[in-house]
């Protein structure tokens, strides 16, 4: 895969490294340390904002329109436990259908976004994505598999969401043994591993849908194409917890990450063990893949799109840019569904129709910016 040098995202530098290994915080590059508070501040709360915005629309519009008084009651009844209980036909629409998946795309625009940011910064390819790693596909073949009926009944009886994941840490095994070199793990090597293994699992899952009954494909080729439409508020609890953990290691991890995003060489330079840090951001990436498939299927481009604004929105530097991606990926996702479902109501679409034809472009230019010279 061609390599793209990100903008913003820290070049190694020119001159040697320094010979005796530094003390961390005192090496750390200025602008990391210093540069971009007000506006990672001003960004967090407008993305903040954003996303309590478009989390209100998501609830209040559809193919049946909420008053928004109808939704801060239903809100404040079933959160707070005040005021009265509302007419159940809204409190039906609000509680039950709305905000379990209002939540599930806020859930899942913020974990892919967080793993393509993590991603992108670990094997230096401003191009990766998570499906880059395989561990989508792994996760679609296990969840297709229970869907189909030309599996065996033990595998049918997993469940999607947690043949899903199952189906993520599998490929994520393989993606890590085939990768292994001597003891190493570089960039390259994974990204090749992990394309070799998504290109298998994806041929498996369609010969598993040729094979399938008619009925049956629909609903496969839905779910694979990324829907939010049969979240359930208790089935986002543990996936809720998982991302929250991965975040919160990851921004403890910030310093890290900030210098294996400046290369191998200087990364050691400051103190970092490399390899150990890089199969646990595998790990970590691929938790965050995988609960997100599981919750919503194949959703492709948020991975992608989402880091790179929030790059040029908070800049390089890891400790910003992660917060930023999760509350700016779970806006767009949610804006995303809402599309999904209030553009030809009753109708819903597959979340990836949308995210492809913004992403799609985005990639394209991409591109051209690196062809032009111009930062990616």
């Amino acid at each position: 895969m061609a390599s793209i040098s990100g903008p913003r995202m820290p070049t190694r530098s020119r001159r040697s490294p320094t010979p005796p290994t530094p003390a961390p915080s005192d090496d750390e590059p200025v602008h990391w340390k210093s540069s971009g508070r007000l506006a990672f501040a001003t960004v967090l709360t407008g993305g903040g904002i954003a996303l309590v915005l478009a989390s209100l629309a998501g609830v209040a519009l559809g193919s049946v329109t909420v008053p928004v008084a109808e939704v801060w009651a239903t809100l404040r009844f079933h959160i707070l436990g005040v005021g009265s209980a509302p007419g159940d036909l809204y409190a039906m629409i609000v509680w039950q259908l709305r905000v379990p998946r209002v939540l599930a795309a806020v859930l899942v625009g913020a974990a892919l976004s967080v793993a393509g940011a993590v991603l992108q910064g670990m094997v230096r390819n401003p191009l990766a994505d998570p499906f880059v790693l395989g561990v989508s596909s792994g996760a679609s073949l296990a969840a297709v598999a229970v869907m189909s009926s030309v599996s065996a009944l033990w595998i049918r009886n997993l469940g999607v969401p947690v043949a899903a994941f199952a189906g993520a840490i599998a490929a994520l095994l393989l993606v890590l043994l085939f990768a292994e070199h001597q003891g190493e793990f570089t960039g390259p090597r994974i990204v090749l591993a992990g394309v070799a293994v998504g290109q298998v699992a994806a041929a498996a899952t369609s010969l598993i849908q040729l094979r399938s009954e008619p009925a049956e494909i629909r609903g496969i080729l839905f779910w694979m194409m990324g829907s939010v439409a049969g979240a359930e508020l208790g089935a986002l609890t543990l996936p809720a917890v998982l991302a929250v953990s991965c975040l919160a290691w990851l921004l403890v991890q910030g310093r890290g990450l900030n210098a294996l995003s400046m290369g191998d060489d200087d990364a050691v330079a400051l103190g970092i063990d490399v390899n150990r840090l890089r199969i646990q951001l595998i790990v970590i990436v691929a938790i965050l893949t995988g609960l997100a498939v599981s919750v919503a299927g194949g959703v492709g481009f948020v991975g992608l799109i989402i880091p790179h604004i929030a790059r040029f929105a908070a800049g390089s530097d890891y400790r910003r840019l992660l917060p930023v991606s999760a509350v700016l990926g779970a806006a767009f996702l949610v804006l995303i569904d809402l599309a999904a479902r209030a553009i030809d109501p009753p109708n819903e679409y597959p979340l990836t129709i949308f995210t492809a034809a913004l992403g799609g472009p985005f990639f394209l230019w991409l591109l051209k910016r690196s062809r032009s010279g111009g930062a990616v």
